[in-house]
């Protein structure tokens, strides 16, 4: 199952496995895209794979969590750099310290071992379960998304909704059940549901997406 949780990984970023020059590129001109949910996805990796300094599981499992990372930053970069003149910033202005702030103060409260990493893990798990709000509230200003935006919060929510499976998998095969990230995780994919709806009726029938006037 630790192989099915990195492909569950593989399927969250929009860059693996297309080429960053390609897919990275149009992700970043993409005016829809919340570069306030880039960089709290950001701080999601950074803050979960810290063990990167302090543990090695294998070749593999080390060069994915560097590309995510890689990854996450190389799309800040483009949003609000390279293709800064296209980045929506006057739709995107959800309060950020809204999340981080609550976020990091349960993490401390709640959490499987007060020691630094193990926070550092727990506050990556409680944010990555919010950080989408930022790109949902963007769209609801705007009223609609462009193509590519609703194909990468499908696979996005996709990722989370099968990780349900990935738990219920390992609580009767395995016996393991963690609260912490369970709950998170079903928090996240409640979150998605509307937009699910909207990209079932809408999207996968050739049709823009735009929310009700």
């Amino acid at each position: 199952m630790k192989s099915l949780r990195w492909e569950l990984e593989f399927c969250r970023h929009p860059s693996p496995p297309s080429p960053p020059q390609s897919f990275l590129r149009h992700f970043g001109q993409d005016p829809g895209i919340s570069g306030k949910s880039q960089l709290l996805f950001a701080l999601v990796f950074t803050t979960r794979y810290l063990d990167l300094f302090t543990s090695f599981i294998s070749l593999y499992n080390t060069s994915m969590k560097l590309i995510y990372i890689a990854c996450s930053y190389a799309t800040v970069y483009l949003i609000y750099m390279k293709f800064k003149a296209t980045y929506d910033g006057n739709h995107d202005t959800f309060r950020v310290e809204f999340l981080v702030v609550p976020v990091g103060g349960l993490s401390f409260l709640v959490n499987h071992d007060f020691s630094p990493l193990e926070i550092l893990w727990t506050f990556s798990i409680y944010l990555e379960s919010v950080a989408i709000l930022p790109q949902l509230f963007m769209i609801s200003k705007t009223g609609e998304a462009e193509t590519i935006t609703t194909h990468y919060l499908f696979f996005l929510g996709l990722y989370r909704a099968l990780y349900l499976v990935n738990w219920i998998w390992r609580f009767y095969f395995e016996g393991f059940f963690d609260l912490i990230a369970v709950v998170a995780g079903v928090v996240q994919t409640i979150l998605y549901c509307d937009f699910f709806y909207l990209y079932i009726t809408k999207v996968l029938k050739g049709k823009k997406l735009s929310l009700p006037a």
